[in-house]
């Protein structure tokens, strides 16, 4: 016995198929110009067509000026006995944070952050005398005064001194991580309409937002091992900050 299907079947079945085909997932790779950005997805909701989405990262990064600087320095001395070495240790650690305050460092700035005392020996293994260091970290929030900040403490310290080294530091923040953010919008924004166009689709309201990553600079430090000049010249140069959200558009 032989069957055969009506034209309106035929194009029930055929209309069913196509309906079938079009139902699916699929993903996009894009970069930005200029450097290389996340991967960027776009994706086709299995419900229908009309509840697509396109899923986007985008980057913002801005530049600052470093307004403050932090300090490491410190004094070494060694006496025959471990009283009088640490009594020099506390008389010149004393003449440096005395003139650190003098020069506008604010007392809640200033921190021991280490001592240390330890035996001397000769080649026989006999102590013939005791070192003693003591550290501090000094913050310096004005950056134009902050050699001459480090130079007359040093001085104040004399040869007893050491600096281990200085850090930048960026400083209200906010606002250059606001500017991030915006930037990084832009971006997701700009990527999503070059994936709509792509896929012949006009980009829809934005469903969800989540940010990925904040990225601020660790301070940028600096190592001397020697003492300082008089005044010691000081270039800030400039730290960038960055964020990446993640936005969702439907399609």
């Amino acid at each position: 016995m032989s069957t055969s299907a009506s034209p309106r079947y035929l194009a029930a079945a055929t209309g069913v198929a196509a309906a079938a085909l079009l139902i699916g997932a699929y993903s996009l790779g894009a970069s930005q110009g200029g450097g290389s950005a996340p991967a960027t997805a776009a994706t086709l909701d299995s419900a229908s067509a009309a509840s697509g989405r396109i899923t986007v990262t985008g980057t913002g990064t801005v530049t600052g000026v470093p307004g403050q600087l932090t300090l490491s320095l410190g004094v070494q001395v060694n006496g025959y006995t471990v009283t009088s070495a640490l009594d020099q240790a506390d008389r010149a650690v004393r003449r440096v944070i005395t003139t650190l305050r003098e020069r506008g460092v604010a007392a809640s700035d200033i921190q021991t952050s280490d001592l240390s005392i330890a035996p001397n020996y000769n080649n026989d293994g006999e102590v013939t005398s005791y070192a003693v260091s003591e550290s501090l970290t000094a913050t310096l929030d004005q950056l134009r005064l902050a050699g001459a900040q480090i130079g007359a403490a040093v001085q104040a310290g004399g040869n007893a001194v050491t600096i281990d080294g200085v850090s930048l530091n960026l400083t209200n923040t906010g606002p250059l991580m606001a500017a991030a953010r915006a930037r990084a919008v832009a971006n997701a924004r700009t990527q999503a309409l070059q994936l709509a166009r792509a896929l012949d689709e006009p980009l829809g309201p934005v469903i969800s937002v989540s940010q990925v990553q904040e990225s601020t600079p660790p301070p940028v430090a600096y190592a001397s091992n020697g003492p300082a000049a008089k005044s010691v010249p000081i270039s800030p140069g400039t730290q960038q900050l960055s964020v990446s959200i993640t936005v969702v558009y439907r399609v």
